[in-house]
């Protein structure tokens, strides 16, 4: 049961104010709350289970900084797909995976090498617990995203879509720039 609370409590802390927090917010805005949480709930799941599961060793096999650049590029297509979408056809074509595989696809990328997925092998490693891990890191990540998600579908029903899409693009392209920022930086500094 310590695993789970203080993995769960740990994970959940961490998220807050993560940018994938802030992307579940553009999601919602964009698509229904339930096809955003559908995504959400499935890529928070392959990641921590990655995590979990294979502990240290991806850390090893995909160089955090390689990740960070993926998931800034993947930020910046959301960004100027968001940006350039028709308003008439955005849901149903914006995509090609649709809403669910599109959020689940940017937590996975956006989450590797990322603070909470390191803290879950952390643990996993440290605690030999990986099941309570799991469960805990999970839970903690849909909490903190979930709030996300709730500001996201209230900004929804209060803000006009044009707004809301000028909303989401600049969030994409802000957090791809910021990832390639901070890449940047990593490199060189």
């Amino acid at each position: 049961m310590e695993a789970l609370t203080s993995t769960f409590l740990i994970i959940l802390l961490a998220e807050l104010g993560d940018k994938t927090q802030f992307l579940v917010i553009a999601f919602a805005a964009k698509y229904d709350w339930r096809k955003v949480l559908l995504g959400m709930t499935i890529g928070i799941a392959v990641v921590h289970s990655l995590a979990v599961a294979v502990g240290s060793l991806v850390g090893s096999l995909i160089p955090e900084a390689v990740m960070q650049v993926v998931a800034a590029l993947l930020f910046l297509a959301f960004g100027i797909l968001t940006l350039r979408s028709d308003d008439e056809e955005e849901e149903a074509h914006d995509s090609r995976f649709g809403p669910v595989w599109t959020v689940a696809m940017a937590f996975i990328v956006g989450e590797m090498g990322d603070k909470t997925q390191i803290a879950a092998m952390t643990m996993a490693a440290e605690l030999g617990a990986w099941l309570p891990v799991l469960v805990g890191a999970i839970g903690g990540m849909l909490v903190a995203d979930s709030l996300g998600l709730l500001c996201g579908a209230t900004l929804n029903k209060q803000l006009p879509a044009r707004k809301l899409k000028l909303l989401s693009g600049v969030l994409f392209l802000l957090f791809g720039a910021l990832g390639l920022w901070d890449a940047a930086m990593d490199y060189w500094g």
